[in-house]
């Protein structure tokens, strides 16, 4: 297997979805807390990392098993027929990805505690039920949470937490601020899958998946990726008004007129290939703003 077809098989272009609430997390220990662990920190990308890569290369794996009666979809768009690639490798390269990672993440609970382990039982569950078992979380209605829940909050928590754990007692006053800090990061993620719900609609019918697009149509589906859209910012609003989120943290408003620009065209037109790009944009360009602008407030604590 090539390093390319591997990045494809991994999905690396989509890895900004957890390296951005891992950034977001470690900001806000250091804005709250002043504490940083940062030999956890990089532990916890690793396995974090690790863990991502597996649960996308899992989940092709599984589409390809499961698309017996799908024989174009496995020659002509899933990558392991695609590439020719052995499926049993597949998934034992994928059991070694997601070995490692529990192994490092064991270490980090070891030193950091049992709350720890309850937050990455959590998360390794929805990456294993994501795509396999007899109805996988991605053929159901509850993708949209589930992903941008875990990916966009649990991973958001982790980082704070292994930062702060020696500081703070684990109980809802610590978790609701980042919670609702991560909201943004919650609704974009979210709003990603709902997107490539709704532009795999008729491919997702004849793998017999019934995702929430599947229940309420496409044009439902059109407005509520706007309202994950605006929900996402208000959080982001509320956060600053509560002092959760720095004030610069506010430039991610400046974003606005991009997204609202990608999100007009994903509406006029759901083709995979063609518009679902507009979706990853947006992931993008409003996560990476946040940290950017968290940075920046940082630096700058203006309003503290």
């Amino acid at each position: 297997m090539s390093l390319s077809v591997f990045l494809e098989l991994v999905e690396i272009k989509a890895k900004t979805a957890s390296v951005f609430p891992f950034l977001l997390g470690t900001f806000f220990a250091w804005y709250h807390y002043h504490s940083l662990h940062p030999v956890l920190l990089v532990l916890f990308f690793i396995a974090m990392f690790l863990f991502n890569m597996a649960v996308d290369a899992h989940d092709n794996y599984q589409d390809y098993v499961h698309a017996t009666k799908a024989r174009e979809y496995r020659k002509k768009t899933n990558i392991i027929g695609v590439n020719h690639l052995d499926p049993n490798k597949i998934k034992y390269l994928t059991l070694s990805m997601i070995g490692i990672a529990g192994i490092i993440g064991l270490l980090i609970v070891a030193k950091v505690g049992l709350p720890l382990l309850w937050l990455g039982m959590w998360c390794f569950a929805v990456g294993w039920f994501y795509a396999a078992g007899p109805r996988p979380i991605s053929s159901t209605p509850f993708g949209e949470f589930f992903s941008g829940f875990t990916m966009g909050f649990m991973i958001t928590l982790i980082a704070v937490y292994i930062n702060v754990y020696d500081r703070i007692t684990f109980n809802w006053a610590f978790i609701w601020p980042v919670l609702l800090a991560s909201g943004l990061a919650i609704c974009m993620i979210a709003s990603l899958l709902l997107a490539n719900n709704f532009c795999d609609a008729e491919e997702d019918i004849q793998l017999g998946r019934k995702t929430i697009v599947y229940y309420i149509g496409v044009p439902h589906s059109l407005q509520f990726y706007v309202a994950l859209i605006v929900v996402g910012y208000a959080t982001l609003i509320l956060a600053v008004i509560l002092n959760i989120l720095p004030l610069m943290t506010l430039l991610t408003l400046l974003t606005l007129p991009i997204i609202i620009k990608n999100t007009k065209k994903l509406l006029a037109k759901q083709v995979k290939k063609e518009t679902f790009i507009f979706a990853v944009k947006n992931l993008f360009i409003s996560t990476l703003a946040l940290v950017v602008t968290f940075a920046i407030g940082l630096i700058l604590p203006l309003g503290r």
